[in-house]
């Protein structure tokens, strides 16, 4: 249905006959752009940009969209609007969240409002911050002889609730939630927080500092283009010596299908290499911006385990380097051909080609890696 102009005889012509016709929904909007909107709900499973819920803009602030008159409703039509992403969801004028809409309706006129769209899962709400704990100052790495400050970031209900939790183990703590870092940082919480309070799941992140000026030695693994490095140690201390410990003094949901490890830059390099040599460990890599350029004869084998049920999720931004986004195609083809992943559906690679290496566009990137990798079933 296409409505030149929403004030005209024609358009209230049609809205008189689509009574009868089917389900008819009219969005008014306080905040436009140049993002479309769409309909998400229990009839298309809440996905966020299907384009088949995609509305129509038919003037400034003016959206709508007809269902067919021959869809097949739910008893009850739940459904909310966005603008392509959970992140980019309605909120009301205050900056909260709305409750899902609703109609048992299949024909008229549902007019509908919106005052305010979420932007890049901001604002958030101080009482969902997650508890971050400071597991140690000087956690020892016996692997390395060293020692290293590692952070708990739990949800923020943990001390009132008996739930175990999945884990994923992030590098370079000093740039996921410091304020004061010199790079900017990822705001994981500020994420979770929004995470929790729309239910999309609970996970415990612990995040390892890096080693500062020994950090890419740490995060290199064996020989490469950078020299020898110490990147097996340091897979070795996350596996055989953090993770135990963590499994003893939270609640954590311990197999493989709730482990995930993760980073960007080296930090995904070494995340790469941790659950390449350790499947039965991780079963969720969570891959942005990786330094493939550091080994360009990457070797992938699958002989450790059948991991036709983990998952894979792999960002680069276009504006990073000139070869970026080749190597991360180049390592989703070659995780597919050996085999190391079975199902390409576990495999998801996003790429933003306005991305630029930096802690903002890791931040974007966050919640939506975390809802795939660990909450939306396939």
């Amino acid at each position: 249905m296409h409505v030149k102009n929403p004030d005209n005889a024609t358009f209230t012509k049609e809205l008189n006959t689509t009574r009868n016709t089917g389900l008819y929904i009219i969005l008014t909007t306080d905040e436009d752009d140049s993002r479309p909107v769409y309909i998400s709900g229990n009839f298309n499973n809440w996905r966020t940009q299907d384009k088949e819920f995609m509305m129509e803009k038919i003037g400034n602030s003016l959206y709508h969209y007809k269902f067919p008159h021959d869809f097949d409703y739910p008893v009850e039509l739940l459904y909310k609007f966005t603008k392509g992403d959970w992140s980019d969801v309605e909120i009301d004028k205050n900056g909260d969240r709305t409750e899902n809409r609703f109609t048992k309706n299949h024909t008229g006129i549902q007019k509908e409002h919106v005052a305010r769209w979420r932007k890049n899962w901001l604002p958030f709400k101080q009482s969902f911050l997650p508890q971050v704990q400071l597991i140690s100052d000087e956690f020892e790495i016996p692997q390395l002889n060293k020692t290293r400050k590692i952070w708990a970031l739990l949800p923020h209900d943990y001390d009132n609730s008996s739930e175990s939790y999945p884990v994923l183990y992030l590098q370079d703590a000093q740039n996921l939630f410091n304020e004061a870092t010199e790079f900017g940082n990822w705001k994981i919480d500020k994420k979770l927080a929004v995470m929790s309070e729309y239910k999309i799941g609970k996970i415990i992140i612990i995040a390892v500092e890096h080693a500062d000026e020994e950090r890419i030695k740490e995060y290199n693994v064996g020989k490469t283009v950078l020299g020898k490095g110490e990147g097996r140690k340091y897979i070795r201390f996350v596996t055989d010596t953090l993770k135990p410990f963590v499994d003893s003094n939270f609640r954590t949901k311990t197999e493989r299908e709730f482990t995930g490890i993760g980073g960007s830059s080296m930090g995904g390099l070494v995340s790469i290499f941790g659950g390449l040599k350790n499947p039965e460990v991780f079963g969720k890599l969570m891959i942005f911006s990786p330094s493939l350029w550091v080994v360009p004869e990457l070797k992938i084998s699958p002989k450790k385990a059948n991991l036709s049920d983990a998952k894979v999720y792999l960002y680069a931004g276009g504006d990073e380097s000139p070869s970026l986004i080749q190597y991360v195609q180049k390592f989703q083809k070659d995780l597919i051909e050996s085999e190391f992943v079975k199902n390409k559906s576990n495999i998801n690679l996003s790429i933003n080609r306005r991305g630029n290496h930096s802690e903002t566009y890791w931040s974007d990137e966050f919640p939506i890696a975390i809802e795939w990798l660990f909450f939306q079933s396939k």
